[in-house]
């Protein structure tokens, strides 16, 4: 698997209270959110790798077909819905709106976003147009 792939099964469990972040701050150009847990940690994620790391079935099938675009460049965040008490989804600027990110993934998204800032290259790939807006 390539380095800027991010994993999409981890060794996680799908519902963990302890991911979920005490903070969601969605930045003032909509570029990033800013997290923050209760044990102090904090993180921020670019849209953009968020757009890229979408699980929803359009972007995990493009994955597998191999038709993954370029990184998605100067996409915002739209909207932050939650999802029960287990996770958000995220409405972006191109229209997108099907991913549902689990705080463990979030979280996940939010460290790796960490390290990539220190390596531009390692973002988050981005799917292709994956149909009409959901």
């Amino acid at each position: 698997m390539p380095a800027h792939v991010l994993p999409f099964a981890v060794a996680c469990p799908p519902i963990d209270p302890a991911a979920a972040p005490e903070t969601i701050v969605l930045t003032a150009d909509r570029s990033r959110l800013r997290l923050e847990w209760s044990n102090g940690e904090r993180a921020e994620v670019l849209a953009e790798n968020l757009r890229g790391a979408c699980r929803c079935a359009w972007c995990t099938r493009a994955r597998i077909d191999g038709n993954l675009a370029a990184p998605i460049n100067a996409v915002a965040i739209d909207r932050l819905m939650p999802i029960g008490d287990y996770a958000i989804n995220i409405a972006f600027s191109d229209g997108h709106a099907r991913g549902i990110y689990p705080w463990p993934y979030l979280r996940l998204l939010a460290r790796a976003d960490q390290v990539s800032e220190s390596a531009p290259d390692a973002r988050a790939p981005a799917a292709p147009h994956d149909g009409p807006p959901a």
